[in-house]
């Protein structure tokens, strides 16, 4: 069983429509994807041990937020830009079980 055919499976059960070259494209990266993630599990874990001076370099740096604006203030001018909405809400079309707005 080729892996394109999994792939076209699992696109059939998501209700996804590929086309044959589609699946092979997306086997293909599915398995440099998986050969990358063989490649990261086989990396001597005391490497790591090494990098630990430069741990203060890695963390997040995260600024304050100057003048934040007040929670609201731009809801109903984002609302009134939406095509459809219901109270505060943004309507949208169901995607499960029919693509009507009920």
């Amino acid at each position: 069983m080729s892996h394109s055919f999994d792939v076209k499976n699992i696109a059939d059960l998501a209700r996804i429509a590929i086309t044959e070259r589609e699946a092979q494209e997306f086997a293909e990266g599915f398995e440099s994807i998986l050969s990358y993630i063989d490649e990261i599990k086989n990396v001597d874990p005391s490497y790591t041990r090494t990098i630990e001076h430069a741990r203060p370099l890695l963390r997040n740096v995260l600024r304050e937020d100057e003048n934040p604006y007040e929670s609201g203030v731009f809801t109903e001018a984002l609302l009134d830009e939406a095509p459809a909405r219901e109270n505060n809400y943004i309507k949208v079309k169901k995607m499960i079980g029919g693509g009507d707005n009920s």
